[in-house]
């Protein structure tokens, strides 16, 4: 058995998958929020529990914010930020007894979707996070591409491509820089937009519907949202260039995203596109989906980690 866990700033779940892939158990707990230990202790508890639930044992694999420094093993860039600078896999191995993978969750997301998702059959895939925060993973022939310094997909970082009025500097970003991607293409910053134009607080959800109704300022902040969005990927497509992009994350149940986004690439990406061009081509055929898999993507990608050890395509 396959043993997945999804480490989210609210939540983390537990996925007990068989070798075909089949569901076996999953269960869901509140996240430990601001405690290490009791975090270490949950996720044995998960582990456990897909245990007594299935009467197998198996490998554990756990997709998270953030990564291990491939030459510390010390957790890095995650909002959840107490796990930064613990030596989580190490404890984790201690506490279980034994080998444990972990992985950005955008990295569990490309590697689900890329076996048996949107992605499959694909030789790159570039799985795209818009949620609470913003950022990405690769897989290239379905394993996970993690980069000499484990950080390939790190895009919630970098500034948001060719800042238009009104982008920049930007808001500040948790991590401490200004106009960080992450505050513009994550579910947060949509709705940090729209609180910024409107001076009303509304949730996406309801931000959407106000659009969809045809209220001006929703459908504005909709319009600002794609746009970025569009610029950060074509960005993604001159460097990378892959085969598919799959979107997951709470802003991925937009479905107007999937018309929206390749029409405005295809627009800004011409030989007459001039200053407002975008992917350096006259043209772009990406395709751009939603995860197959919905919320479960990230937890089945954390299970399939270990698929790579066993040389499972």
């Amino acid at each position: 058995m396959y043993i997945g866990i999804d480490w989210g700033g609210t939540k983390m779940e537990v996925i007990g998958l068989a070798g075909d892939g089949r569901e076996l158990c999953r269960h869901r707990i509140a996240t430990p929020r601001e405690d290490y230990r009791g975090s270490v202790r949950a996720v044995c508890g998960l582990v456990a529990y897909a245990r007594q639930a299935t009467g197998r044992d198996g490998s554990v694999g756990i997709g998270l914010p953030g990564s291990p420094n491939p030459l510390t093993g010390l957790i890095r860039n995650s909002n959840a930020w107490w796990l930064n600078g613990q030596p989580l896999g190490r404890d984790l191995e201690e506490a279980l007894g034994q080998p444990v993978r972990i992985a950005n969750d955008g990295n569990c997301l490309a590697v689900s979707e890329a076996i048996d998702g949107a992605g499959a059959g694909a030789h790159i895939v570039h799985g795209i996070i818009l949620g609470t925060g913003h950022g990405s993973g690769i897989a290239i022939d379905g394993k996970s591409h993690n980069g000499h310094q484990g950080l390939a997909g790190e895009i919630g970082h970098y500034s948001l491509p060719w800042p238009k009025e009104g982008d920049y500097p930007g808001p500040r970003c948790w991590c401490g820089r200004q106009g960080c991607l992450e505050m513009f293409c994550s579910g947060t910053g949509f709705e940090l937009d729209y609180r910024m134009a409107a001076g009303v607080e509304r949730k996406a959800a309801e931000i959407i519907d106000l659009k969809r109704a045809g209220d001006p300022g929703a459908e504005a902040t909709y319009r600002r949202y794609v746009d970025r969005l569009a610029r950060s990927l074509a960005l993604i497509i001159d460097i990378i260039d892959p085969d598919v992009f799959v979107l997951g994350g709470g802003m991925s149940n937009i479905d107007e995203l999937y018309d929206d986004l390749p029409r405005l690439l295809r627009e800004r990406t011409n030989l007459f596109a001039g200053q407002d061009k975008l992917v350096f081509s006259d043209s772009v055929e990406t395709p751009i989906r939603k995860a197959k898999h919905g919320d479960s993507s990230g937890v089945r990608g954390a299970a399939f980690l270990w698929r790579e050890a066993d040389g499972v395509r």
